[in-house]
């Protein structure tokens, strides 16, 4: 049956160049698209794990991942720095729209008080100095290297508002552009607010019972551990587990599609072949088994040339547009399975047509 399958393949060589294609491409829309869903929100998630402060004290629903409201008053620093465990509380307010260059994402800016945020977080500024007027802003090293910027520069936020580059900070932390607490405050039009308070446990003091007694001593905020922050991506996007959905429909269908309409023209051109082959005592069975069993090869074809696009195209953007792609395990299974059954599928009614064929009316007709 194998030797029947690749001279079937063989030829029609346009016809099943096209059915790869929609294969692979099924492939890439699902391992790209995930990908870069998961290795943004795995980054960002990462940064924020660089702040050495244990507790993130906020509103509910004033931070997540794609938004953030500066909802909460500044003056519960003091009030945090009663409680009985608390070495130091820093307010930050951040900052989230869409990329300003209409890349796929989004840009997070950071409002903070520079000296305290960094001698809490171990940071440093290894080029330039700290923002100091409120036109002035700070970046890290990789955004400093995918916009090619340099000290003196000038960037707009918040529309067209021009901000000069003074510094360069280092480690990543939280976002990469950070101004000082007064200067986002003064922005956004948010005077005495910010979106969280990093606070930093006593040496010695377990952060869950400091984040209890803050719990029991200002009741109704949401306090969270940052060791917490790394979680699964999927929970922490909200509408991240929907577009993966989406996304996996999309895949099968792209790769059904495909398939299904090369293949039922295809039947169309083969009747006299398959009416010949029933003639020779071929069963409806056979029929159907040969037709799926090129839709299989044309799904494993295509799902190979699809994962090397993929690893092409992640790399491209890695490189050139400094976005965080990840591949995972279970997304190459989930991006393989389904571009498989979307082959099977979408070969199946052309199959089923193809083995209801009669074969003396077919010769007759020829």
């Amino acid at each position: 049956m194998l030797d029947l399958v690749l001279a079937n393949l063989k030829a029609r060589p346009f016809r099943t160049t096209i059915c790869i294609i929609g294969v692979a491409i099924g492939v890439t829309l699902v391992l790209l698209f995930s990908g870069l869903a998961i290795g943004i929100s795995n980054d960002m998630a990462r940064r924020a794990a660089n702040w050495k402060a244990e507790i993130v004290f906020t509103r509910p629903g004033a931070m997540e991942l794609t938004s953030a409201s500066p909802s909460l008053s500044t003056n519960y620093v003091e009030r945090l720095m009663k409680i009985d465990g608390v070495k130091s509380a820093v307010p930050v307010i951040r900052y989230v729209s869409p990329n300003p260059k209409g890349r796929w994402g989004f840009q997070q800016l950071d409002g903070v008080d520079w000296e305290s945020f960094a001698s809490m977080n171990q940071m440093r500024i290894i080029e330039g100095r700290p923002p100091v007027a409120n036109d002035e802003v700070i970046v890290d090293e990789r955004q400093m290297r995918a916009e090619n910027h340099k000290i003196g520069d000038t960037i707009n936020l918040f529309g067209d508002r021009p901000y000069k580059i003074v510094g360069v900070f280092s480690p990543p932390s939280g976002a990469r552009i950070k101004m000082s607490l007064s200067a986002m405050q003064e922005a956004i039009e948010s005077p005495n607010k910010c979106t969280y308070i990093l606070v930093k446990v006593k040496d010695g003091k377990d952060p869950e019972q400091v984040a209890n007694r803050i719990n029991q001593a200002l009741p109704g905020n949401k306090i969270n551990l940052t060791r917490d922050l790394i979680i699964d991506a999927q929970d922490r996007v909200p509408g991240l587990n929907k577009f993966l959905r989406v996304l996996i429909g999309l895949g099968a269908f792209v790769s059904a599609i495909f398939v299904l309409l090369s293949m039922y023209t295809t039947i169309t051109e083969r009747q006299r072949e398959i009416g010949i082959l029933k003639s020779l005592g071929a069963s409806k069975g056979f029929i159907i088994s040969v037709i799926e069993s090129e839709a299989l090869l044309i799904g494993v074809i295509g799902i190979i040339i699809g994962l090397v696009f993929s690893i092409i195209s992640a790399s491209l953007i890695r490189n050139y547009l400094e976005l965080a792609v990840e591949f995972t395990t279970q997304w190459i299974l989930i991006a393989i399975l389904i571009s498989l059954v979307g082959s099977l599928l979408g070969a199946f009614y052309p199959a089923w047509k193809a083995s209801k064929i009669d074969p003396v009316e077919t010769m007759a007709n020829e």
